[in-house]
């Protein structure tokens, strides 16, 4: 099986923890040169420090940009860009707040829409020449079982979610006479930060401890018991690889079988 990445340049988002810093780990242990995007420096500057080199002349960097500040989000991708073709693009943003989607407001919409799917939008415009002159692509949207079935008291996400699982499938007819593969990774529950605020909110609106909540959650899952976020990236650096080119257009569940539909 080809796995080797040697050679490819990596854009991962939200790569100062999490899925985002997993992800980043197991594409340079691949040998790609791996480029950090989040909004922390003093982060990304300890993970691209702990980023493996064993490949070579690896060349691995970091830029730092709010997904919601769209002109320079811009501005920093077209620069990493512009110096070197990003072949692979791991889009990863941490999910909007929890709550009904009746109680959201509209800013609450607004702020998610543009968070994600405007800023993936951005992302992919300023990479996309690269990935076809290179002809070389890899897209993978790192997403939520909530786009075939809604997580319950997360309205704004499983809105937002599905419209970028929709955005996904689309590129995916576009750009795969260019070679280019567009997939979308839906986490099931993983120890994140993520995680632990979804415990925290329905601890919070329920009164029930976060102890209770995790065993509830669990109990739905068939394999008892939360990913880690190296399970994630490992699915994620497959999509990305050689062996994966013929896959394209898909959502791939990695939830330890909680997702009751096929």
């Amino acid at each position: 099986m080809n796995l080797e990445l040697t050679g490819k340049h990596a854009l991962v988002c939200g790569a100062s923890q999490g899925i985002g810093r997993a992800t980043a780990l197991e594409l340079a242990a691949l040998g790609a040169d791996v480029t950090l995007l989040a909004r922390s420096a003093e982060s990304l500057k300890a993970v691209v420090d702990s980023l493996p080199r064993t490949h070579g002349a690896q060349n691995h960097g970091y830029i730092t940009a709010d997904m919601n500040e769209h002109a320079a989000l811009r501005a920093q991708v077209e620069a990493v860009a512009n110096n070197g073709a990003v072949n692979i693009l791991i889009n990863n943003t941490g999910g909007p707040p929890g709550g009904a989607a009746n109680t959201a407001s509209l800013d609450d919409f607004r702020i998610a829409f543009n968070q994600h799917l405007i800023a993936a939008q951005i992302i992919l415009q300023a990479v996309l020449p690269g990935m076809q002159g290179s002809g070389y692509g890899r897209i993978i949207n790192v997403i939520s079982t909530s786009v075939k079935e809604p997580i319950r008291n997360l309205g704004v996400s499983n809105t937002i979610r599905g419209a970028v699982a929709s955005w996904s499938k689309t590129l995916a007819g576009e750009l795969g006479p260019h070679g280019i593969t567009v997939n979308n990774v839906l986490p099931g529950y993983t120890r994140t930060q993520r995680l632990d605020q979804i415990l925290a909110d329905r601890s919070k609106a329920t009164g029930s401890p976060e102890e209770k909540i995790a065993e509830g959650m669990l109990a739905t899952v068939p394999l008892r018991r939360f990913a880690e976020a190296s399970e994630i990236a490992s699915v994620i650096a497959f999509l990305a690889s050689p062996a994966a080119g013929y896959v394209n257009g898909i959502n791939v569940p990695v939830d330890g079988g909680r997702t009751l539909s096929l």
